[in-house]
């Protein structure tokens, strides 16, 4: 553990080089959002006793965190794992799910016990994201996964401070994957080998001229019926229609099972875009200040709403890339949604 904080720490201490860099490139996020609006970050953590020194301490503790989390996910054994289901048969939770969060919340509340926290199976009636800082935690994102053992499922951990993510940590233990980043530091990919690059992995992404040139995420979602399901059916199906026969044509639809993993995926290149409606605060909070950082772009699922919000459930994530090829894949997909959007 000390070995590989040391070495994120060295790759860290780069950041501030790399960032004047790519303030020359002609690559660059679409529209500001409200998530990426430019932010006085030093003036805004003050108003809550904190620095920007803090924040990689911050982020090695919930490294650390998320490693026990990947550990307890690793040794338990979903055959025998008790799960209940919450709505219907797609939506379940384990009891590993229930003992990550237990483990997560009173380790960080502990470290640091004037901070929120906002968990996935331990959210109270009501509860809402507010402007102190906040611990937003996904214990197991990708628990369908989990429990049919298909080794794509994370523990999402971030911390937002006026509801705007500022770090996030996304970490896959079957893969070994541990994607982070801190706000104004650049997001990086440390592998199960110990390596460590800063995202996006091709550092010149490639163009993004239309839908046509894409790999696309799409989420299935547990909510099988009704509007925004033939919504998303819908559009899934154009997309993947030839364009002689009115569709987009994109290069294929995947579906991990993880909108964290999903967001950290377009954050590194491998994914171009994922359009999704439904999905809550905890799943996206992490990925999104990734994907940021990696020079990425998150617009709402539904047309014309270039400012979405953590809780609004209506994201639509696109990697690095020129501003106005960022801005035309999103208008190509709100194109072909018409007057259709989702509701939630």
């Amino acid at each position: 553990m000390e070995q590989l904080i040391e070495s994120r720490l060295d790759v860290l201490s780069l950041a501030d080089s790399l960032d004047s860099s790519a303030e020359n490139s002609d690559v660059s996020t679409a529209p500001t959002t409200e998530c990426s609006s430019p932010l006085d970050l030093s003036f805004t953590l003050a108003k809550y006793s904190m620095t920007e020194s803090m924040l990689p301490i911050i982020q090695d503790k919930l490294v650390a965190i998320a490693q026990t989390a990947g550990k307890m996910m690793v040794d338990a054994d979903p055959s025998v794992d008790t799960s209940d289901t919450k709505k219907n048969s797609s939506d379940r939770v384990t009891e590993t799910d229930k003992a990550v969060e237990d483990m997560v919340k009173s380790r960080l509340l502990s470290a640091y016990p004037r901070f929120a926290f906002l968990g996935e199976e331990t959210l109270k009636d009501g509860q809402k994201l507010g402007d102190e800082p906040t611990f937003v935690c996904d214990p197991i994102d990708g628990t369908l996964n989990f429990i049919h053992g298909f080794p794509n499922t994370a523990v999402s951990l971030a911390l937002t401070v006026e509801k705007k993510p500022i770090i996030g940590v996304v970490y896959n233990p079957f893969r070994g994957d541990l994607f982070t980043a801190i706000k104004n530091r650049g997001a990086y990919l440390t592998t199960a080998n110990g390596s460590t690059k800063r995202l996006p992995l091709r550092p010149i992404p490639a163009p993004l001229a239309s839908l046509n040139d894409c790999l696309v995420a799409i989420e299935w979602g547990s909510q099988r019926q009704g509007s925004n399901w033939d919504l998303r059916t819908s559009i899934a199906q154009t997309l993947m229609t030839s364009k002689s026969s009115g569709g987009a044509m994109v290069h294929s639809i995947r579906s991990n099972g993880s909108a964290a993993l999903d967001f950290c995926y377009v954050a590194a290149g491998w994914l171009d875009v994922f359009w999704e409606g439904g999905v809550w605060i905890w799943d996206v909070c992490a990925g999104w200040i990734i994907l940021e950082e990696a020079g990425g772009v998150v617009a709402s699922a539904n047309p014309g709403d270039w400012n979405p919000t953590l809780e609004g459930r209506l994201y639509f994530a696109v990697r690095g890339a020129k501003r106005a090829e960022q801005e035309g894949v999103v208008k190509e997909l709100w194109g072909l949604m018409g007057d259709r959007r989702f509701v939630f």
